[in-house]
């Protein structure tokens, strides 16, 4: 090689990686997209009574919404049939539940529904009455739950199905309802099973239930609590719910930082009127990793694909093999909103 030719070559490679870390700077300084415009907007959000909530209280209690021009107005669904009916019949904009329910609307009564954000791993335990020692001792007994063909029931008909016993043989579903309704079910001896998550799960000890054990231990990661909403009124609102759901991380972030504690206590103790010790319970639950909320409540993308799986498996549909997850998530509305969070 002759030194000219040499010359030539380094000073091409010199020029290339000059090139490349010029795009690495450019890519590095392009500007976030701003913020939607922070227009009056009231959404109405549905949700269960339940501490899955937290990240949007905490972000009432910050002025996480008040700042991006939303008016939050919560309503309380006593059982997922009346959600999903609701959110479909458009009584409400926004539905915070156990995401499985949207993938029910999507699969069973054909709506276009479209998970838009994650939450939680659910924190649920298996509660029964004292006299039961194990998942085989609900034989012949009635097993209460929200819905029988959803989320946390399926979980539970996993778990007795690997304990031997087959529902509607061995034992019988009885779907009254809420959680307040299954912790009452509870006193009755013919049914002493049901699922629940905190502060329903501290306070069902109270009243002398005790726990079998947590799903995450006994079933594995699951993504339980999430947001999803009518396809085109995401897209007609495009800029309404990329605002809600930046002031939503805002108030996942302010739950599980350390250094918030005190104020998530009161906040736990104030909206579901707790004795301090179980509003600490439930916080520590909240924040127990796996099982409480997932960093910036963004979806648990294994946890989801548990839960198709176990619907594939306990429902027999998509022929008993779960489909990708990418049919019933966009989530860009979420990522467009991260960068926004905390401003």
């Amino acid at each position: 090689m002759t030194a000219s030719h040499f010359s030539f070559s380094a000073l091409r490679l010199v020029s290339l990686a000059g090139l490349a870390a010029g795009l690495v700077a450019c890519a590095a300084i392009v500007p976030t997209a701003p913020p939607p415009p922070n227009d009056p907007v009231t959404l109405r959000i549905n949700v269960f009574r339940g501490s899955s909530n937290i990240p949007i209280y905490m972000a009432m209690e910050r002025g996480d919404f008040t700042r991006r021009g939303i008016t939050p107005v919560l309503q309380f669904t006593p059982n997922s049939n009346e959600q999903r009916d609701g959110l479909a019949a458009g009584k409400f904009e926004i539905a915070v539940a156990a995401v499985d329910n949207a993938v029910a609307m999507i699969e069973v009564a054909k709506k276009d529904v479209v998970i838009v954000a994650g939450g939680d791993g659910g924190m649920n335990e298996m509660m029964v009455r004292p006299e039961i020692k194990s998942a085989a001792d609900v034989r012949g007994k009635i097993y209460a739950v929200d819905a029988p063909n959803t989320a946390y029931a399926l979980i539970g008909r996993k778990i007795l199905k690997n304990a031997g016993l087959v529902d509607g043989k061995d034992y019988k579903l009885d779907p009254i309802g809420g959680t307040e309704a299954r912790i009452k079910a509870l006193e009755k001896p013919e049914s002493p099973l049901t699922m629940l998550n905190p502060p329903w799960t501290f306070v069902a000890q109270t009243r002398g239930a005790k726990s079998l054990g947590r799903t995450y231990d006994l079933f594995g990661p699951y993504q339980a609590s999430g947001i999803f909403v009518m396809r085109p009124w995401a897209a007609a609102n495009a800029g309404a719910l990329e605002r809600f759901l930046s002031a939503y991380i805002d108030g996942c972030r302010a739950t599980m930082n350390p250094a918030n504690r005190e104020q998530v206590v009161d906040t736990l103790q104030k909206r579901f009127s707790l004795e301090r010790k179980l509003a600490e319970q439930t916080y520590e639950a909240l924040t127990t990793p796996g099982h409480g909320l997932t960093q910036d409540c963004a979806m648990q993308m294994q946890g989801f694909r548990n839960m198709l799986a176990l619907r594939a498996e306990m429902e027999g549909q998509w022929g008993g093999v779960a489909p990708a997850p990418d049919k019933f998530l966009d989530l860009s509305y979420y990522q467009r909103a991260l960068p926004h969070a905390g401003r």
